[in-house]
């Protein structure tokens, strides 16, 4: 057993300078992400401040790790972020299965999000496009369908995502070719984004003014033409 000890002790050693260094090199890069995009993090949250107050839906998708990326921003306006607060209309295109297996098996795999958008969104609404390479060709689709709709398109994307970057009406690039670290910078930048719309929508207030501040602040039904 003592044997044992000493030989998971030497181990642990070894990973935790690896450890260290991943955690660092994480550090570092959200360091330079914040440094890059405060600016247009800020630009964003106003973007969706007023989808939300006009009766619009913010709609992400996102393959892979951006799938998840994706449900979990879109979990965080629905849901709550930081404070009780109703919910704000926001929609995850990767969640419903059968519409992603049957437009896939159909039509192809690159319509999965753009089809949805087409019978889902309407003008004024938001699309958060997140591809961390900008090449994913169901992601672009999405976005195109999104601008032929007169949606905003928000797109998240890495250091070799110019191109997708520049299809979309604002981009918040993690600068960095590693997926992982890309992935740890959007959800950073996310995360920010969502804690301004909170606080912007929902502002604390004395309890005896939450409630009406709340009703106040809730989304009002969409207009459609």
């Amino acid at each position: 057993m003592a044997a044992r000890t000493e030989e998971m002790g030497a181990s642990v050693k070894g990973f935790e300078a690896q450890a260290r260094a991943a955690m660092k090199l994480s550090a570092a890069t959200l360091a330079e992400t914040a440094k890059r995009n405060a600016i247009a993090v800020a630009q964003v949250a106003e973007i969706l401040v007023d989808c939300f107050e006009s009766g619009g839906t913010v709609f992400f998708c996102g393959n892979g790790g951006s799938a998840a990326d994706a449900q979990h921003l879109a979990a965080e306006f629905a849901g709550r972020y930081m404070i009780d607060r109703p919910g704000l209309p926001a929609v995850a295109l990767t969640t419903n299965s059968s519409a992603v297996t049957a437009i896939g098996n159909d039509y192809g795999y690159e319509e999965v999000f753009a089809r949805q958008l087409e019978s889902l969104g309407a003008p004024g609404d938001v699309l958060v496009a997140i591809s961390t390479s900008g090449k994913s060709p169901s992601v672009r689709m999405a976005v195109d369908a999104a601008e032929a709709l007169g949606m905003t398109v928000i797109g998240m994307t890495g250091e070799k995502g110019a191109e997708f970057a520049a299809a979309c009406d604002i981009a918040l690039v993690t600068p960095s070719s590693s997926t992982p670290n890309i992935q740890e910078g959007h959800i950073a930048m996310g995360h920010a984004f969502c804690l301004l719309v909170e606080r912007a929508l929902f502002p604390v207030k004395p309890a005896r003014a939450r409630k009406s501040a709340a009703k106040k602040a809730a989304p009002r039904g969409r207009k459609r033409k």
